[in-house]
């Protein structure tokens, strides 16, 4: 382990990117980098991970079973679609579809575990609760050993992590322009991934760009925390609809569709809102010279995102996702630092 990650304080808790300071941030980049270059990682054996899948996942599952491995850690891992429905209002009465309260199933995880991962999407009937993020804060409360965050209806430390990482990989300037554009998907999706970026690019202290129709704001809670962060780091942020000049001279592009805050849980009301926005597709026209195009992927094709960019020069769609792996590993050193 580097000098630098081996005197670091330990991981709490991996909830969302923003909680931690520039220096620590900076300093899982740095050790993801030493890790992608080939330094060996820490040998954690005799530690064990747990991962818990609420939601379908191929980087993140991958990424960390991987991770796991290279560290020597034991390795549970588990699906939702296998598990026991879960509640977690405090007082329910349960006699309904949940056949497991999320005190019980943190506590007996985390009695297996010693660091515990949690996917649990936003679940599309409610905004509030939404907000509250429910299931991954149970099992926060609940578990007694380190919670990871593998995307929860709110944030998504991991991709925004791996996002830092190939930003610095790439040698994309801490002050440079970066554009966050929204683009048109069949169905609507959660803000995690657009949450996390904006706040990743702010803290980061770029020049960042939220680029949207009008009607697909996140939330102003988010918005607030990326306004903090970029006070803090000396970034800047500016929301628009104005596609032409968000784009100019921007060194970096990172597409994400989001579902409308108005239509939260209304999926065929979100369907005509948006119905009038397919254009919304990044294609090579709107890329500055030498312009780097992120996303997290899956992307659909020729939907999000034109062939013509994903597989030409400024795609960094497949370093982003080798960076998940590298960045996790760090994080893993880093709770048992």
């Amino acid at each position: 382990m580097s000098k630098l990650a081996a005197t670091s304080p330990a991981l709490k808790t991996f909830h969302h990117l923003g909680e931690l300071s520039i220096d620590e941030v900076r300093a899982l980049s740095a050790r993801a980098l030493e890790l992608r270059s080939g330094a060996a990682p820490a040998n954690l054996s005799g530690r064990a991970l747990g991962l818990l899948f609420l939601n379908p996942s191929l980087r993140t599952q991958a990424s960390f079973q991987r991770a796991a491995q290279r560290l020597r850690m034991d390795l549970v891992n588990l699906q939702g679609d296998r598990l026991w429905a879960l509640e977690t209002r405090d007082g329910a009465i349960m006699d309904g579809a949940a056949a497991e309260h999320v005190r019980e199933a943190a506590g007996v995880l985390g009695r297996y575990v010693d660091a515990l991962g949690i996917r649990a999407f936003a679940g599309f009937r409610d905004l509030a609760e939404d907000l509250a993020d429910p299931l991954l804060n149970g099992f926060r409360r609940h578990a007694g050993v380190p919670v990871i965050n593998l995307e929860s209806a709110m944030w998504h430390p991991c991709q925004a992590l791996a996002d830092w990482v190939t930003l610095e990989q790439l040698k994309v300037p801490r002050r440079a322009k970066f554009v966050l554009t929204w683009a048109w998907h069949p169905k609507p999706l959660p803000q995690a991934v657009p949450n996390s970026t904006l706040c990743m690019a702010t803290q980061r202290g770029m020049e960042v760009v939220l680029l949207h129709p009008r009607g697909y704001d996140l939330h102003e809670t988010v918005l607030a925390e990326a306004r903090r962060l970029a006070e803090d780091s000396g970034g800047s942020l500016t929301v628009t609809d104005d596609r032409a000049t968000a784009f100019a001279g921007a060194s970096a592009v990172y597409a994400k569709s989001w579902c409308s805050l108005r239509h939260w849980s209304d999926p065929t009301a979100e369907a005509a809102f948006r119905a009038e926005l397919r254009d919304w597709c990044v294609r090579p026209e709107h890329l500055a010279p030498g312009a780097r195009f992120l996303h997290c992927l899956p992307v659909r094709r020729n939907v999000v995102v034109a062939d013509a960019v994903l597989d030409g020069p400024a795609s960094a769609v497949l370093e982003q996702a080798e960076n998940r792996l590298h960045a996790q590993t760090a994080v893993l050193e880093r709770i048992f630092a």
